[in-house]
């Protein structure tokens, strides 16, 4: 018996094949992003979702998560990429986000915001200086930030060392020991002149013992993730869309100068001090304290 292969069939036949073989290369991608995210998850330290009461308004905010990040969000895409010009207001502790971390400490991690938050924003809008007129005015208010614990932070900086000192040939990564890690919860908004609400974002973060460096110091993490939810608020407002589920933008020439230190793109975030730069990386990669390396804001007459 003789069997004919119609040439439609034969089309059929290998568009299943090639239907399948994506639909395999499509569930291996979800698989291995769900395992990345069930990886970073198990050594993460919860954050809750704090409101403290500083947002002009908390209604039609939703839900819009990243793979390491919580968030609610609200913004008015075409009145927010209308504006030109923005204020920032220096970031301020809810009173008793954080009572284990020092006057000092609470400083340096608003500060921290004020800065990353300066530098981003300048990817689109041009910040001013308070006492100018501005389209948007920013306001940012930390609702809770768990303090990391000093010896576990020790500690793992010193695991992490051991391949080095026992004469590993390669570099050999180590996660960070998953306990006494700290958290950050925030909650920021934008508004107008007329003090209306254009975005608005409460965003709770905790570090993990995959991508979060270990710092001796209680405010360590809260300070390392100050810089996270800066990034994520200031592309929810210069972008006017969440900035989670989308791929990473490169940043400019002017984000990278900032990040090493340099002088940033507008005169008005130098209220918020520099970057420590190299000095603060190599002071992170040790695992000293962010309070040594970093000058914060400068102070009145410098």
């Amino acid at each position: 018996m003789r069997l004919e292969f119609l040439p439609g069939a034969a089309a059929a036949a290998q568009g299943t094949g090639r239907a399948s073989r994506d639909g395999q290369r499509n569930r291996s991608s979800s698989l291995a992003g769900a395992a990345l995210a069930m990886v970073l998850l198990s050594g993460c330290a919860s954050a809750p979702m704090t409101r403290g009461g500083s947002l002009a308004s908390y209604d039609n905010l939703t839900q819009s998560d990243g793979l390491l990040a919580k968030s609610l969000v609200r913004v008015n895409k075409d009145d927010v990429l209308a504006a030109k010009t923005i204020h920032i207001v220096p970031a301020t502790f809810s009173q008793g986000a954080s009572p284990t971390l020092s006057q000092e400490q609470r400083k340096l991690v608003a500060n921290a915001i004020d800065r990353s938050l300066c530098v981003g924003l300048s990817e689109r809008l041009q910040v001013v200086a308070l006492d100018q007129p501005a389209d948007l005015t920013a306001y940012a208010r930390v609702t809770q930030a768990a303090p990391t614990d000093e010896v576990a932070a020790g500690a793992s900086k010193v695991v992490g060392i051991l391949p080095t000192a026992l004469g590993a040939g390669v570099p050999v990564p180590v996660p960070r020991l998953p306990v006494g890690l700290g958290s950050l919860t925030v909650e920021a908004e934008v508004r107008d002149p007329a003090s209306r609400q254009q975005a608005a974002m409460i965003w709770a973060r905790g570090a993990n013992s995959f991508t979060s460096s270990p710092m001796v110091s209680s405010a360590g993490d809260a300070y390392e993730l100050a810089s996270s939810f800066s990034d994520d608020f200031s592309k929810l407002v210069v972008t006017g869309t969440t900035p989670f589920g989308k791929p990473p933008d490169l940043p400019s020439f002017d984000k990278i100068g900032a990040s090493f230190g340099g002088k940033p793109k507008y005169a008005a975030c130098e209220a918020f001090g520099r970057n420590p730069g190299l000095v603060g990386m190599a002071a992170g990669k040790l695992g000293l304290p962010p309070e040594w390396s970093d000058k914060g804001a400068p102070t009145a007459g410098q």
